[in-house]
């Protein structure tokens, strides 16, 4: 089995905040494969189906950002997942606003949820794909994640979980590393240096000739 969980806040207040972008992964996730997300269980609502073979379990914690990691904790025990079964998708303000990023693992960085998951599961060796809200305004940074899109931000993030949905599927089928290579966004080369020309010297007309003094050398 494979676990998808989507992090967010539950409640109207918090719908399509920048906070809840697991949440909203995971709703078009469910949508596009026809699953219904809405049986509770382990404090959150959950959604089985099988996709490409594989019997996949979609998951939204109802704990508050905070406390995700109860949740989880309670899923993999249960189900008895290992670590590469479980894929996390959560907002990061430290990538640019309507990308996406794909690891195999990794720490929890200022991510509030993503640290009670790794402290509840004393493991952090598990895939997550990051969902970027990143912004250059200065302020409170709980006011900012907390609220909604503008619209220009809402058309970037509707591409942004279209891909999302699309690399999720990709994990399913093919595995993080297929997935990686297709979806994580591509460094640009560094233009080569061009090599300098060796600079020419001048020849003194004797090359290929010996001199004078060598041949005395050569006979002593």
């Amino acid at each position: 089995m494979l676990v998808i969980a989507g992090l967010g806040n539950p409640g109207r207040k918090y719908e399509n905040t920048k906070h809840n972008m697991g949440f909203l992964v995971l709703d078009a996730f469910a949508e596009k494969n026809d699953i219904k997300i809405r049986k509770i269980k382990h404090k959150a609502l959950i959604g089985e189906g099988i996709i490409a073979g594989q019997k996949v379990l979609l998951v939204k914690p109802q704990t508050y950002m905070n406390l995700s990691g109860e949740s989880l904790r309670e899923v993999v025990q249960y189900y008895d997942i290992e670590p590469e079964e479980l894929m996390v998708v959560y907002d990061d303000v430290d990538i640019p606003m309507g990308s996406i990023r794909l690891r195999k693992k990794g720490s929890a960085g200022s991510h509030n949820g993503m640290k009670s998951i790794i402290y509840q599961l004393q493991f952090d060796d598990f895939p997550r794909l990051r969902m970027g809200i990143g912004t250059e305004k200065k302020g409170d940074m709980i006011d900012f994640v907390l609220t909604g899109f503008s619209k220009e931000e809402a058309g970037k993030i509707r591409e942004a979980v279209g891909t999302a949905v699309s690399a999720l599927e990709c994990w399913i089928e093919r595995g993080v590393d297929i997935a990686m290579n297709e979806y994580n966004p591509k460094k640009p080369k560094k233009p080569k240096k061009p090599r300098e020309a060796e600079p020419e010297t001048a020849g003194d007309g004797n090359e290929g000739t010996i001199s004078e003094n060598q041949t005395d050398r050569t006979t002593e």
